[in-house]
């Protein structure tokens, strides 16, 4: 039976992997989650792991309580989280964690040696060398669980031995604003911007893709996953979100991925790899879609993809700095205290603070994003 852990368990990837796993009949080892304690109760005393831990310390405290009656080992603290990612008897981890709080989590699966089901892309964002460098030296797999990463590992199955790959083409929705101009961008609400019209996301990344700097994150990540130099990364919008992401090879041949918009594919082929078996998403039916529509992004309504090429250009702990200013600016905007228009400028304030250098710790990560989120509430006041 394969054991899975899944870090970030009660947010929406977390319970569509449970949801994955109870389909496959598969053993959950180890929860985590951010502050939910009464979901990861639900969840614990459903599956029984060998470990749970929570993130935020009073929550712990308090499911520590609640499980008191079970012999369930209760973490706290990003230590924690850490914690059951390495010392469960999971073979994979999946790390559905929201936003560099993934990072350290990311790094102990690696470490551990186990395989590591990634959907936490601000890992790769913030510290891609750090993770790709162990990665190839613990000789671990990491194993897109993003739609539009896993449809590029998918199509590149087939790759040719001389590696002929020319292009990666990311797709993406465009969100609720698409078609929009700034001037009538310029007073939506969170609650419009939250209204996605194909995925059922967290709110983070719902607000990420209505600015697209998702789109950008996940050009980083493309890059770091698949060795590919930032220009040869492209992006159309495809609002039927059918076809997940495509890739082009050097006979200018076009191989692209297609399905339902349901996470639990490219989760359950994270799992599964190389197999592939009897899912819980429906089938495709392309006459009943009818037709398929992508049109070239609007780079200047929305600028954050543009932020996102610039700082993986310069490369070193700008892609880190900008993740971290995007992360502080996307949360007030969710609590209102900043207008839509102004996230990419507060993002933008992140490049004046980095030190340009090329080798770095998770340590400088770690300080950079203290440093990057103060710039950005010190530029609201």
């Amino acid at each position: 039976m394969k054991k899975i852990a899944i870090l970030g368990s009660t947010g929406s990837i977390g319970v569509q992997s449970l949801d994955v796993a109870e389909k496959q009949n598969y053993r959950v080892t180890a929860l985590t989650a951010n502050t939910n304690a009464k979901k990861l109760e639900e969840q614990s005393r459903k599956w029984h792991p060998e470990c749970v831990a929570m993130s935020d310390e009073n929550s712990a405290k308090l499911l520590k309580i609640a499980l008191a009656d079970t012999d369930i080992k209760v973490y706290s603290g990003r230590e924690g989280v850490c914690e059951c990612a390495l010392n469960s008897s999971a073979d994979t981890v999946i790390n559905s964690i929201v936003g560099l709080a993934g990072l350290h989590p990311t790094l102990s699966v690696i470490e551990s040696g186990k395989t590591l089901a990634l959907a936490n892309k601000e890992s790769l964002v913030a510290g891609g060398k750090l993770v790709t460098d162990s990665a190839k030296k613990n000789n671990v797999p990491i194993l897109p669980v993003d739609s539009e990463h896993s449809a590029i590992f998918q199509c590149l199955q087939g790759r040719p031995t001389n590696n002929a790959l020319k292009k990666i083409i990311l797709t993406a929705s465009g969100g609720p604003f698409f078609g929009k101009t700034k001037s009538e961008l310029e007073n939506v609400t969170a609650e419009q911007a939250l209204k996605h019209p194909n995925w059922s996301m967290g709110a983070k990344i719902t607000i990420d893709s209505a600015t697209m700097f998702n789109k950008g994150l996940e050009l980083i990540e493309a890059v770091w996953l698949f060795s590919m130099k930032p220009e040869d990364v492209d992006i159309v919008v495809h609002r039927e979100s059918i076809v997940h992401s495509l890739i082009e090879y050097d006979d200018n041949s076009v191989i692209a991925q297609l399905g339902l918009p349901d996470m639990r594919i490219p989760i359950q082929y994270a799992l599964t790899y190389p197999e592939r078996y009897p899912s819980p998403v429906g089938e495709l039916n392309l006459a009943e879609i009818a037709s398929l529509s992508f049109y070239k992004p609007d780079y200047e309504t929305f600028e954050c993809i543009n932020i996102c090429k610039k700082a993986i250009s310069l490369g070193g702990l700008y892609p880190a700095a900008v993740n971290s200013a995007n992360e502080e600016a996307n949360r007030l905007f969710r609590e209102g205290k900043i207008k839509f228009g102004q996230i990419p400028e507060l993002i933008s304030t992140a490049f004046d603070i980095v030190e340009d250098k090329n080798t770095y710790t998770v340590y400088d990560i770690d300080n950079l994003d203290i440093l990057a989120r103060e710039r950005v509430k010190q530029s609201v006041r």
